[in-house]
């Protein structure tokens, strides 16, 4: 059936090129196997399929005709290869992933939803939690944290690398109490904490043309839940420092406001952590690439 097939390729590419030799190039095959091919193929046939001169070969009539099924039974094999891997390539499994509160919530679950579309034989288990997450513990295959992990032993890949922190707050909150004009002027606004381990996120790090600045800020609500933080934000109870891609709709929509642009927050890249590379399957892979594509349509 192989050399069937191949005899079949050879006939077509022949009759495309009239010229054994070129065939015989185009193939990888020497002349005699070429020739040997379109031999066995005639005694089959019990025809002349080629009339042959010192230089070049033109199909007969029967030729003709042959060559129309010929090269129809050859898109059909090509066809069946083709489905057969696509179907070998197809994505499916199972995946537990830990997310991070408020970019899981209002960015990733949408994107994620979109990945399940495409691949409805992919199951996704998500943990979603702004805690640190024990990847060696817990039953998680993938956790997304902005920053690089403290432990280098685990294998991170970069989902965005160019995302900053953004101070905001409502335009509400502005019109009541005024915009700081630079980060200094912190210390006269509510401002509203995220808290991390147990430890109080109220040290916000700047930095312009000028130089670089720490500001040491309080207010009177702390969150762990990165998602309350926002909320609270939102609702005009003060000023925020938040992840760009955390509040990156409320930036285009105007329930928040940048504030002291000039200044420029601290870097926040985005990265899917792994245990080791054993993990890295297709269809982790698959996943990193659509919501690395995805999260750049929102920068």
């Amino acid at each position: 059936m192989i050399r069937a097939l191949q005899d079949l390729k050879i006939f077509s590419e022949t009759a495309r090129q009239g010229n054994l030799s070129r065939v015989a190039q185009l193939l990888d095959l020497t002349p005699a196997a070429t020739s040997a091919a379109i031999k066995r193929l005639e005694a089959q046939l019990n025809t002349v399929l080629f009339v042959r001169s010192t230089r070049s070969l033109r199909l007969t009539q029967e030729g003709e005709i042959f060559l129309q099924h010929c090269n129809e039974a050859l898109n059909i094999l090509d066809d069946g290869f083709q489905a057969i891997q696509r179907g070998q390539s197809l994505l499916k499994g199972k995946l537990q992933l830990s997310l991070p509160s408020d970019l899981g919530r209002n960015l990733l679950l949408p994107i994620l939803d979109e990945f399940m579309e495409r691949h409805p034989q992919v199951s996704i288990r998500v943990q979603i939690s702004d805690r640190l997450t024990d990847i060696y513990r817990q039953p998680v295959d993938i956790v997304i944290r902005y920053g690089l992990p403290a432990d280098s032993a685990l294998i991170a890949l970069p989902l965005c690398r160019q995302n900053d922190r953004v101070l905001c707050a409502s335009p509400d909150y502005i019109a009541r109490f005024g915009a700081p004009g630079s980060p200094e002027e912190l210390a006269q606004h509510n401002c509203l904490c995220f808290m991390l381990a147990d430890a109080t996120h109220s040290r916000w790090h700047f930095q312009s043309t000028s130089g670089q600045i720490t500001v040491q800020v309080k207010g009177d609500r702390v969150a762990d839940d990165g998602e309350l933080v926002r909320r609270w934000a939102v609702a005009g109870k003060g000023i925020a420092y938040k992840s760009r891609l955390d509040i990156s709709e409320e930036l285009k929509n105007g329930q928040l406001l940048q504030l002291c642009p000039e200044w420029r927050g601290e870097e926040a890249p985005l990265n899917m952590l792994c245990a080791d590379r054993r993990q890295l399957s297709p269809l982790v892979i698959a996943l990193r690439e659509h919501l690395e594509q995805a999260l750049q349509s929102q920068q």
